[in-house]
């Protein structure tokens, strides 16, 4: 008995270390937030969209063409 229960201990050891020697360490990865782009807000509706998609006139960022030649919105929001 007292084997079995060695051989059962040494297979979970062999498999703790192989799986912590397998997985990347999680300091390696970059945070996903600096892979994110910039985010503008429509000066017109308020939504927000990514600055390389935006349209830009002066300080403000617009979502389309049609939001931009309508220019500000309420400023209620």
């Amino acid at each position: 008995m007292l084997r079995l229960l060695f051989w059962i201990a040494l297979i979970f050891a062999a498999i703790w270390l192989w799986r912590k020697f397998k997985a990347p360490a999680a300091s390696t990865r970059p945070p996903r937030e600096q892979d994110a782009p910039p985010m503008v807000r429509c000066a017109h509706c308020g939504v927000h969209l990514p600055r390389d998609r935006a349209l830009g006139n002066q300080q403000q960022w617009y979502c389309s063409q049609a939001h931009l030649e309508q220019g500000p919105g309420a400023s209620g929001r």
